[in-house]
């Protein structure tokens, strides 16, 4: 209904919660129907389910089509802040560093540890992928690894496929740890205790990612070949990974596992080497040149400066700097506070409210676009390139040609983020995305079985563990009280759920397959992702419903 312009969200308009369930769900499956089966292009895919969404918001679900508009609009700004600009950004980066040769030094250093692609999975997919996405998140793992693999004779379907299923291991504590700091702190619930509940299930499913990696590269053979590494590369990260988690926080479990890692893998190698090693072609190998380890490390420059910049705008420090004034809790202003620009999303702010069962009073839902370039990971991308810039002197001329590749490969993904994403915030302030929670919630003493499928589906609808935390994170505290099961259980398995998702999110196979040169081939990576996703989240809700026994 409306009530003094606000629209209150309703969740069962056809009295039957399950029969509102499969019309929310509608949308979802023409996009996977459209992507899948009929191989249409990302941006059209999601330009069909943005329709269909709007026509099921108008007809269904009664929503006023001024605020659906509205939420399409805010999803397309949220597409290209902060997504498209920090896939734009690391792409640059990483073409800036091929142009100037840091590159082919890269790939020669990464072959020198190992020219074996089953160990150089692990290297980079695996450890650096979760380095980056404890530092930066939101895009630029997946793009860089998937860069650099392909850079090193991987294929570019394969490297693509690869990279999204490594995803999953720094998925659930990326850009450090808001995925599960902030469902936490909407529950009132203690992050460390969370945190140490998704340790339960995600540091098996961090052994098994480091042993599917390999299986993908070489199979059964390969596994067997390369069993030591595996351990050491797996084992060494879950281990951290579990440690930290439950003894310090889920900030820096992605950093110090990665680095963890590495470092086991490195020293392992030095000791240790597969009998028969699975090299790339030759061709995409050429030949075997010995750099100085000055030369090497100059070459990491640009990746080393973006950790710096990433690592120092996500410091207590920084944020300190741009935080709000808090009345409640006598917070002041940070002295850059200023600089931070807020601007209402159109018609939207405070327009939606969210209703019981969902929260406990009627809840106006907040729309508002903040530029904050002094803790964004965009922001740390761009200083990197930069100071490269002036670093390496790059001329002029190859920073424009830089720049007006990274748009002409670009432009197509970006035109799909920004379309699953209006379809994704049409299903949010709709509340079609709160119906298949309340459906999944009406299965009673069974729910833990389905719990992770809440976060599934939130991050396939937004791309992001911590979009999908804020979506479900009360419905699932709340569903745990009910059916007398501890409530950091069910939302650490709503982040489980969520980190297991990133491999299938429309907007995740996007950055991987303009990485690799694949633009318009997001159906052929959702093909390759989607069955072991799917397999994870079985596996994953199997142990959430044992661990409520």
């Amino acid at each position: 209904m409306i009530l003094n312009s606000i629209w209150e969200q309703q969740y069962n308009p056809t009295g039957n919660i399950w029969l509102s369930a499969l019309i929310a769900a509608i949308p979802i499956v023409v996009f996977i129907i459209s992507l899948v089966f009929l191989k249409l292009k990302g941006y059209y895919a999601g330009l069909i389910s943005v329709i269909v969404s709007a026509f099921i918001s108008i007809f269904i679900y009664k929503m006023p089509a001024d605020k659906i508009a509205g939420a399409a609009a805010q999803g397309i700004v949220s597409g290209l802040w902060p997504v498209a600009s920090i896939v734009i950004a690391a792409i640059f980066l990483y073409k800036l560093t091929v142009k100037i040769g840091c590159f082919d030094i890269m790939k020669d250093s990464i072959s020198s540890i190992s020219p074996d692609k089953r160990i150089q999975v692990l290297l980079i997919a695996f450890s650096f992928g979760a380095f980056l996405e404890g530092a930066a998140g939101f895009g630029a793992p997946v793009a860089i690894t998937a860069a650099i693999l392909v850079g090193l004779g991987f294929k570019p379907l394969h490297a693509a496929t690869l990279c999204l299923i490594a995803n999953i291991t720094g998925g659930a504590y990326g850009a450090m740890g808001i995925p599960v700091t902030v469902p936490a702190g909407l529950t009132e619930l203690d992050s460390l205790i969370v945190g140490q509940n998704t340790a339960l299930i995600l540091c098996l499913v961090t052994i098994i990612i480091a042993f599917l990696l390999v299986f993908l590269v070489d199979g059964f053979k390969g596994i067997r070949e390369t069993f030591p590494a595996i351990l050491v590369s797996g084992g060494s990260f879950a281990i951290t990974q579990y440690l930290l988690l439950h003894f310090s926080g889920p900030e820096l479990v992605d950093v110090a596992a990665a680095i963890v890692s590495l470092i086991s893998l490195i020293a392992f190698l030095r000791i240790w080497k597969p009998k028969n090693e699975l090299s790339a072609p030759k061709k995409a190998i050429q030949k075997e040149i010995q750099h100085s380890g000055k030369a090497v490390i100059r070459a990491w420059l640009p990746f080393i400066l973006l950790t710096i910049f990433v690592t120092i705008l996500n410091t207590a420090f920084f944020k300190a700097l741009v935080q709000d004034a808090n009345p409640k809790t006598g917070t002041k202003a940070g002295a850059l506070n200023s600089l931070i620009f807020k601007f209402e999303y159109f018609n939207m702010n405070e327009s939606v409210a969210r209703v019981s069962p969902i929260v406990d009073n009627p809840t106006p839902i907040k729309a508002i676009f903040s530029f904050a370039p002094f803790t964004s990971t965009t922001t740390a991308i761009v200083l990197a390139a930069i100071f490269t810039i002036f670093i390496f002197k790059v001329h002029s001329r190859i920073v424009k040609l830089v720049i007006k590749e990274t748009f002409i490969e670009l432009w197509a993904p970006i035109l799909t983020i920004c379309s699953v994403l209006a379809f994704a915030y049409i299903s949010t302030y709709s509340g079609m995305s709160s119906t298949l929670g309340l459906a999944f919630a009406n299965t009673g003493k069974i729910f833990p079985l389905f719990s992770p499928i809440l976060g599934w589906i939130g991050v396939f609808l937004t791309g992001s563990v911590v979009n999908s935390g804020s979506l479900f994170a009360g419905l699932q505290s709340v569903t745990a009280s009910q059916i007398g099961t501890d409530p950091a259980l069910l939302v650490a398995s709503n982040v489980i759920g969520g980190a297991i998702a990133k491999m299938i999110s429309p907007q995740s196979i996007a950055v991987a397959a303009a990485a690799v040169g694949l633009t318009n081939k997001d159906s052929e990576i959702f093909g390759k992702t989607i069955k072991w996703s799917v397999i994870l989240l079985i596996l994953a809700g199997i142990c959430n419903y044992l661990l409520t026994r």
